[in-house]
């Protein structure tokens, strides 16, 4: 038995209406060709589907197991036509981000907050858990967007450069190296470094300081939350180094001190990788300006 979308949606039509002639007059199609549709469809199932010669029509036992399936499939057909008009238009779509920046949550949430206004109906999802594998998560499109601070050259792929930050080093303002102007790598050697819980080489005060310096720290401390690294650094528990987007709000702080990474200063830019064919879509390059601008605030802000 062959069962098409049009044979569903004339069992409801007839169905609602009472009757052939209002169904047909409501699918804009003739009486006749109405009629043909449902005698070819009984054929097929080798039952009636109507109860003949009752006013209004009414379905028979096997008529109403296709009513149902047409009230189960048929919503279902409506939605799913009604998101691919929302892709065709621009208006609506899929936005899985990977994250193999740690700290970054700290100025995505409020670039999210904006896009949610902006595009309601584009799906929104972070996707930590692929950090380590998000590239490869982006090109099989398990993904859709990844910041990352390392790009490269993938056929398909886009890199957007988003905004360069500063990593500063954090220490309480009784820590002895908090009378210095800059640190430099031989400083974290006798340190408790606190860090956040990922492979070192995510981080930037490994890949830019101390791993090119071969200076290990005394010990590491893996730390899941931003608010808590400060608190121990705070109490004198240990150093950090995060992203000046993180520490804008302890700058002024007298609990605090915020120094340099060597002398000059250290630099990295983010980047937001996307598959080539995405990166024009509407929603995605609305995404992409508001996390240039957006973090920037954050750095700026006193």
């Amino acid at each position: 038995m062959h069962i098409e979308f049009r044979h569903l949606r004339t069992i409801k039509a007839i169905h609602d209406a009472g009757g052939v002639a209002r169904a047909a007059d409501k699918l804009n199609i003739t009486q006749s060709a109405l009629s043909h549709q449902v005698k070819g469809l009984e054929d097929q199932a080798g039952v009636e589907l109507f109860v003949r010669r009752s006013k209004p029509l009414k379905l028979s036992a096997a008529g109403m197991k296709l009513l149902r399936l047409a009230e189960r499939i048929l919503p279902e057909i409506a939605a799913i036509e009604d998101e691919f008009a929302g892709l065709i238009s621009g208006k609506a779509g899929r936005l899985h981000i990977a994250i193999e920046c740690h700290a970054c949550f700290e100025w995505l949430f409020p670039v999210l907050e904006k896009f949610r206004h902006a595009w309601p109906d584009v799906d929104v999802d972070i996707r930590p858990g692929l950090a380590f594998g998000a590239l490869p998560a982006l090109q099989k499109e398990q993904v859709d967007l990844v910041v990352s601070s390392d790009p490269e050259q993938i056929a398909g792929v886009d890199f957007t450069p988003l905004f360069d930050y500063e990593p500063v080093f954090v220490a309480s303002a009784n820590h002895p190296l908090a009378r210095k102007d800059f640190v430099v790598a031989e400083d974290f050697r006798d340190e408790t470094l606190i860090t956040y819980p990922v492979d070192r080489s995510r981080l930037d005060v490994f890949t830019e300081l101390l791993t090119p310096a071969k200076v290990e720290p005394r010990a590491i401390r893996q730390v899941e939350l931003t608010a808590v690294i400060l608190l121990l650094v705070a109490s004198n528990r240990g150093v950090a180094v995060l992203p000046d987007w993180v520490v804008r709000e302890v700058r002024y702080h007298s609990d605090y001190v915020t120094r340099r990474v060597t002398e000059t200063g250290l630099t990295k830019r983010l980047y937001a990788a996307t598959r080539s064919d995405d990166t024009t879509l509407p929603w995605m390059s609305h995404v992409l300006r508001l996390a240039r601008t957006e973090p920037v605030k954050l750095q700026r802000r006193d």
